[in-house]
């Protein structure tokens, strides 16, 4: 008897008697567990629990004594049954997809921009001359026309600013350019009948001069200076809005053959 089984027996002396069962017979080689003379792994008298020798380790485990410890084998899935042959269905013949109802084409739209610019006012007023007047008149009436023309157009801004000449202060010239602006701004209102919240206007004072007016010489006497910078005293107007286009498309030119060469 080695010195490992001698201390296994002396410890299970001092624990109490043990007892063999009636277990199922461990394996011959495995010499993880206590066996009696007939094979069976001993068991201790009080709680049941396997002997194990000092040569035991986890994968000596067995089912009978650690069933935690020992990894069980998957079930095999059964093999699956043939499924049974079935005639085959004749092919089904496709049906025929309705056809799609065409969509009313959308009448395409055209970026307008027209612009005018009222030259001459007079002099430190804010007022329209007969020939301004006559001018944006003409303006408002060629809106009218392409309004009726095209069926319909919608304005998207329109933008007054107002302008002076290089004579007197920055900040008066600036309120009087502002004044001017306003001037216009009210006339269209009254005459073309556009929502006050689509104008936006502005006065630049004499920040954007004519170029032709750079000639003017502050050495000329003040009637002659105030004439030759007339074209400065301005309001723009400029109207930006979408309309129907009416023009059609080109068609396309369909190529001749080349005439064959005999």
């Amino acid at each position: 008897m080695n010195s490992a089984l001698r201390n296994t027996l002396a410890s299970l002396a001092v624990a109490g008697v043990v007892l063999p069962t009636s277990a199922l017979a461990a394996d011959a080689k495995n010499q993880g567990y206590l066996t009696d003379t007939g094979g069976n792994i001993v068991r201790s008298l009080g709680a049941g629990v396997c002997v194990r020798t000092s040569d035991w380790t986890p994968a000596r485990a067995v089912a009978e004594c650690d069933p935690d410890l020992v990894v069980k084998k998957p079930m095999a899935a059964p093999a699956p049954r043939a499924a049974p042959m079935r005639p085959k269905a004749a092919p089904m013949k496709p049906k025929a997809k309705p056809k799609a109802k065409a969509k009313p084409k959308k009448p395409a739209m055209l970026n307008i921009t027209m612009k005018i610019e009222l030259q001459g006012m007079p002099f430190a007023k804010a007022e329209m001359t007969a020939d301004n007047k006559k001018e944006i008149d003409k303006f408002i009436a060629g809106l009218r026309k392409a309004t009726k023309a095209r069926g319909a157009v919608s304005f998207g801004a329109v933008v007054v600013t107002g302008h002076t000449d290089r004579i007197g202060s920055l900040a008066y010239n600036k309120k009087l350019s502002e004044r001017r602006a306003v001037v216009v701004k009210d006339y269209l209102v009254k005459n073309l009948s556009v929502d006050q919240k689509l104008i936006f206007w502005e006065g630049k004072a004499f920040k954007e001069p004519i170029p032709v007016t750079k000639f003017c010489d502050n050495k000329m006497k003040r009637k002659q200076l105030i004439e030759c910078l007339a074209p400065n005293r301005r309001v723009t107007v400029e109207v930006v809005g979408r309309a129907v286009n009416l023009k059609p498309k080109p068609k396309a030119k369909a190529k001749k053959p080349a005439s064959k060469r005999r």
